[in-house]
């Protein structure tokens, strides 16, 4: 047990900080707050779902106005359902199969771009089936969220971080829900929500820039401590580790996943 104990601790120094029972004081959250290389996933956060929840929020709803009584609507959200579920355990499967939070995550930009083009493009005369199948697959999008709760939990460093950085990150998506909820509008319902098709294509192109750069974000800061650390001998390493007052991902030492 001291063995599995020190190797733990060896592994990841930061597990020693707290225990289980151990309250946050006001200037540790502070400083949690302050962290400004968690800022990059808090604003994923407020936007990454925003291209595809109006679609699935108002999915019963649309279906009806095409003219398919209630129990009908009900029956056809299923299939949508079962996608998402089949496409949250392939793309948790694929971030540790490839080890790349970035490529996972964004993924759902790139499905969900096409056809948000597609439904754009939708009036009044095309075919219901044509519309339920296209709402299916937007609204049986790869669910990433799980994927990037643990991607934000890597990224803290620290166990004090790791509870108040998934608190805040929640507190971004809830965000995001509230913008999303307001992109379709009564007045745009007669168009079948071009206007808000159109802000969703907008959203989901400027996401996948965001992802870029925090791709290039994190990147960059493995690759400038990776230059700083290998520039010392054991010796100067093995100090720094001693003596350092850097904690959590402000250690030289500590490398970003992305």
């Amino acid at each position: 047990e001291t063995i599995i104990v020190n190797r733990v601790l060896r592994d990841d120094p930061s597990k020693s900080n707290m225990h289980n029972r151990q309250g946050l004081s006001i200037k540790m959250i502070w400083n949690i707050l302050k962290d400004w290389r968690m800022w990059p996933i808090y604003a994923l956060g407020i936007v990454f779902m925003v291209p595809v929840t109006p679609p699935q929020t108002y999915l019963t709803l649309s279906l009806r106005n095409l003219g398919y009584t209630t129990t009908q609507a009900n029956l056809l959200s299923i299939p949508s359902k079962f996608l998402g579920m089949v496409l949250l355990l392939v793309f948790c499967y694929l971030s540790e199969i490839i080890d790349s939070r970035v490529i996972s995550t964004a993924l759902l930009q790139v499905w969900a771009l096409p056809l948000l083009i597609a439904l754009y493009t939708f009036d009044a005369q095309t075919s219901p089936w044509v519309y339920f199948a296209v709402v299916t697959l937007i609204t049986g999008f790869p669910y990433v969220h799980p994927v990037q709760v643990a991607w934000a939990s890597t990224n803290s460093g620290g166990v004090g971080t790791r509870t108040v950085s998934a608190s805040i990150y929640n507190m971004f998506v809830q965000a995001g829900g509230i913008i999303s909820a307001n992109i379709y509008r009564d007045d745009d319902k007669v168009s079948l929500n071009k206007r808000g098709n159109r802000v969703l294509i907008g959203i989901c192109v400027m996401n996948m820039f965001l992802y870029l750069f925090v791709y290039v974000f994190y990147k960059g800061i493995n690759k400038r401590r990776d230059k700083v650390w290998n520039s010392w001998t054991a010796k100067e390493q093995e100090e720094y580790l001693e003596k350092t007052k850097d904690e959590g991902n402000a250690r030289m030492n500590f490398r970003f996943a992305y």
